[in-house]
């Protein structure tokens, strides 16, 4: 699979592509922890931190898919970068007024949020134009969720470092600062500014008209639950145990765990329905977050934190041919926001709800939520299994760019496919 992966990123853009979007998507991805350390900076409490990162969380997930849907409409430049400006900016004013106001500081996280760039399901839109051949555009998937794990690796530790050479408030300026730089370098590439969106059935609901991708969407809310939980959790475990230093490498420990995870899974094609495997990734992910709550010493608990993350990016990598599979047609970039979006919303939801948690009942009750949201998600995988085996209306993977007319239209399975 390594020799795979060469392949592609010798392709031509390819290696651009991937870089941008990930340096693109680095403020989004550590927003909630840049935004704990701060609020935590500023004397706000643990709920007030959890708070102000769920309004990130839930203003992104309702930004993503107008914002997907858009890009699909209108193309990529005209909808990714301006919004990379609009979203930086917004930071940027929450790191200057702080959390004084909370009025102020509520709405500048909120615009954070929304006009966060989907470049995540613009990347994948673009692979199909960039690979042309089917294989290769599954492994490009197969290497995204694996480099997007260096992204939550190094991203929460760029933001502890900044934090310990200067400031909270100079890690949410430097983060936003070189996400506008990634989104820059995406843009202005011959693919971005290229491609254009199938054509596509005018509805209201768009991808959400899709059975097929609801239930992955369900199911994918409570992993972004237990992910969240885990981001609040720890810090007050990372206070009685040395502090911000101990609090970043826990965090890098999860995408640790996802690299390491998803680098196996990738390094072999799998034989069988990519639904059931889903099932099964789904359930160990469950079981590994049940040991966060023996809460050891320092390094043993990024140790467990590591194993907490090993089936995150498996469990991703297989979903995304489900999604490009139940997505319909003309609607890629929209789906995929979507996946962002309940993503984002499940770890919304988690940081809320932890605040309360750790506050009543300590770091223990904390990391009690993961286990019991990762339950509920291999639950309505059990649930939704039929729905998810059966055709969907997937979107195209073709030699050419996504509105090709001689592209090869991919083929209705009676599940999606995912290496």
């Amino acid at each position: 699979m390594a020799a795979g992966y060469l392949e592609i990123l010798r392709a031509r853009h390819a290696a651009r592509l991937l870089t941008g979007t990930l340096v693109g998507r680095l403020p989004n991805a550590t927003a909630a922890i840049a935004i704990v350390l701060f609020v935590r900076a500023q004397g706000g409490t643990y709920s007030l931190a959890g708070a102000l990162a769920a309004v990130y969380g839930v203003a992104n997930a309702v930004g993503q898919p107008v914002l997907g849907r858009l890009v699909d409409l209108c193309g990529q430049p005209r909808v990714q970068l301006p919004a990379a400006l609009a979203s930086a900016l917004a930071m940027a004013a929450f790191a200057f007024t702080g959390t004084g106001p909370l009025p102020v500081a509520c709405a500048a996280v909120a615009a954070a949020g929304l006009f966060a760039p989907p470049l995540e399901g613009g990347l994948r839109a673009l692979w199909p134009s960039v690979l042309g051949k089917e294989d290769r555009v599954h492994t490009a998937y197969a290497m995204d969720a694996v480099a997007q794990e260096v992204m939550f690796t190094v991203g929460p530790l760029l933001v502890t470092l900044c934090v310990s050479l200067w400031s909270a408030q100079a890690a949410l300026l430097v983060v936003n600062a070189v996400g506008v730089l990634g989104a820059l370098s995406v843009v202005v590439s011959p693919p971005s500014r290229a491609w254009r969106s199938a054509p596509r059935e005018a509805h209201w609901l768009g991808a959400l008209r899709s059975s097929g991708l609801l239930a992955l969407l369900a199911a994918f809310l409570f992993v972004g639950i237990a992910l969240g939980s885990i981001t609040v959790a720890s810090v007050p475990y990372a206070d009685g145990h040395g502090g911000d230093a101990v609090y970043g490498w826990m965090m890098a420990a999860l995408g640790i765990g996802a690299l390491l995870g998803g680098t196996v899974y990738g390094a072999r094609q799998w034989a069988g329905e990519p639904a059931r495997r889903l099932r099964v990734l789904v359930a160990l992910l469950a079981v590994c977050y049940l040991p966060l709550m023996l809460m050891p010493g320092a390094v043993a608990m990024v140790l467990l934190t590591v194993l907490a993350g090993v089936f995150l990016a498996p469990a991703i990598a297989c979903a995304f041919v489900l999604v490009d599979r139940h997505a319909p047609r003309g609607t890629v970039t929209e789906a995929f926001s979507w996946l962002v979006t309940t993503f984002t919303v499940g770890a919304s939801v988690g940081t809320g709800l932890a605040g309360p948690v750790v506050e009543g009942g300590g770091a223990l009750w904390g990391f009690a939520v993961p286990g019991a949201a990762g339950g509920m998600s291999l639950l309505v995988l059990a649930v939704t299994r039929r729905v998810l085996a059966a055709p969907g209306g997937g979107a195209v993977v073709a030699a050419g760019s996504e509105n090709d007319p001689n592209r090869a239209v991919e083929p209705r399975f009676s599940s999606g496919d995912r290496a």
